[in-house]
């Protein structure tokens, strides 16, 4: 059975940047990865794109049961530092909308990087499904082929919930559970709605709007589906929503509907309105809550303004759900916090077992901030294992 100093699960984001810090340290390492490659989800990321940190990266822009437990390793290992490190790499970025930072190779730049800096003391083995893990003076991982190999510390790094088809499963929480730990309970996050009552000839209609769930409030895209909403607003909108819960979009957040109507009070509702929002949007909005559409805008009646009001500056739904973690870019809850180093990852219940990236109960907003958790707690606990 070969003996390592580190056995590393997952060779995801957080697992390969820990395994190559570690291996960087002198430590003898090895990352195990069920799929048949590595960073399978940094593939998919941002469509191809890989939006892999931010500009503005805060504790703000995370949620947790313990919303001070990613403030130490974010600023342990910053965006800046990433930065560093892709730039070492000859790799080069650009600025989306609201700090996002995409990398021009795309993600298979990101991923080739990663793999072309591993060390030679760090070794990566695929197809390597983990089936049990055993502790006794020092930690035994067996695989479902039968091999079998052991380490003084042991890195959980296995990711969540989202995107079963690219081989998540729940190793990760089990092997916490084994070793007396709490979970949060998980949920899909940064995924799009379902609606009951589906407006399907607005499928693929795109809207800035301002979404909002609770206090939150989100200013960007909303998209119709086939099923119900998309879109950044709403992605990020599912991050804070509670089943049942309402949500409320503004499809007019820069405009008001009624310096709208009196600016264009000749005009039929339809024209006034078609030069404002998508017309096929217009159409069905309007026919959906008995508008009319072909009547001037000067002619309305003062019911018929507080209805255009309440429509499109302050539409209220319940979601009928979610589509699931089969669309979830990331999994909400996880690994009780409370019971892992702020400081290390390691557990506190046991020496030596360390939890890094989406495992954990800590989940950013849409706009590379997953991947910056991925980055800094990643490097934090290669420092101590």
């Amino acid at each position: 059975m070969s003996k390592y100093d580190v056995i590393i699960i997952g060779a995801g984001a957080a697992g390969l940047f820990c395994g190559i810090h570690a291996a960087k340290r002198g430590r003898k390492v090895l990352i195990l990865e069920g799929a048949k490659g590595p960073g399978k989800k940094i593939l998919v990321s941002g469509g191809g794109r890989c939006n892999f940190t931010n500009l503005d990266i805060t504790p703000n822009f995370y949620v947790s049961q313990n919303p001070h437990f990613c403030k130490s390793a974010l600023s342990q290992y910053t965006n800046w530092d990433f930065i560093s490190f892709i730039s070492e790499l000859n790799l080069t970025y650009n600025e989306k909308t609201l700090g996002q930072l995409f990398c021009d190779q795309k993600s298979r730049g990101i991923l080739e990087g990663l793999l072309k800096s591993i060390p030679s003391n760090c070794e990566l083995k695929v197809s390597s499904r983990v089936n049990e893990v055993s502790y006794e003076d020092y930690y035994k991982v067996s695989l479902t082929n039968g091999d079998s190999f052991q380490a003084d510390s042991l890195v959980v790094a296995t990711g969540g919930l989202s995107f079963p088809g690219l081989g998540a499963t729940d190793i990760g929480y089990r092997i916490a559970k084994q070793f007396g730990h709490k979970m949060v309970e998980t949920t899909p996050a940064l995924v799009p709605f379902t609606l009951e009552n589906v407006l399907k000839n607005l499928a693929g209609v795109a809207i800035e709007s301002e979404v909002c769930v609770g206090n939150k409030k989100f200013l960007e895209n909303i998209l119709w589906t086939h099923k119900g909403l998309s879109g950044p607003s709403i992605l990020k909108a599912s991050l804070y929503w509670e089943s049942k819960s309402k949500v409320k979009i503004n499809f007019l957040p820069k405009s008001d509907i009624y310096q709208i109507l009196k600016d264009k009070n000749k005009k039929t509702l339809l024209n006034a309105l078609k030069e404002e929002l998508p017309i096929r949007f217009v159409e069905e909005w309007l026919k959906l809550f008995k508008l009319p559409l072909n009547r001037k805008c000067a002619e309305l009646s003062g019911d018929q303004k507080e209805l255009l009001v309440k429509v499109f500056h302050h539409w209220e739904f319940i979601p009928s759900g979610t589509e699931g973690y089969r669309k979830a870019e990331v999994t909400r809850g996880g690994v009780d916090t409370n019971q892992v180093s702020s400081k290390t990852m390691e557990s506190r219940l046991q020496k030596n077992l360390f939890f890094i990236g989406e495992v954990l109960d800590v989940t950013g907003l849409l706009g590379g901030y997953n991947f910056q958790w991925a980055w800094s707690s990643g490097y934090v606990a290669a420092k101590y294992v």
